[in-house]
């Protein structure tokens, strides 16, 4: 019961926030994209510590231990997520200086957002499929905010 009154506060708290900044939903969708892509490194500096132990994770060992498969596979999936971080924020803060919104880019900032975080989980624990569908929605979400700025032109 605590934990569902927390999740529901937290989540009042986030809607009143963006009201009151007048903040374009896309826009928050971009700060939740940019915030989940810089936390992306935590798990995998964690599992270098517990693998290599404390010195060795912070410093430079001549024969390192590899890390395990899972966080080998976050790292690829959060440099895949700075890449595509330079399109999606391009496009949306584009489309903010162009004052061009509504529910399509919005939907897409959402899409967006969702679509790497399902890519980031799936990469992690190798789901097959998932992965890459998750990374196509992300390309068309990519595409969807293009697309509106280029029939605004």
């Amino acid at each position: 019961m605590m934990k569902e009154i927390m999740l529901s506060f937290t989540a009042q708290y986030l809607y009143n926030w963006i009201l009151e900044r007048d903040m374009q939903p896309e826009l928050f969708y971009l700060l939740l994209v940019i915030v989940f892509t810089a936390v992306l490194w935590i798990p995998y500096i964690l599992d270098r510590v517990a693998v290599c132990g404390f010195m060795d994770a912070v410093g430079y060992p001549e024969n390192p231990k590899p890390q395990s498969a899972w966080a080998r596979r976050l790292m690829k999936a959060h440099a895949n997520a700075i890449e595509n971080l330079v399109i999606f924020a391009s496009l949306v803060l584009l489309a903010d200086a162009m004052d061009v919104s509504g529910p399509t880019i919005a939907f897409a900032a959402m899409l967006y957002f969702w679509s790497r975080v399902v890519h980031a989980v799936s990469y992690t624990f190798a789901i097959p499929w998932v992965r890459t569908l998750s990374f196509a929605v992300c390309f068309v979400a990519q595409v969807i905010v293009a697309w509106q700025l280029l029939v605004s032109v």
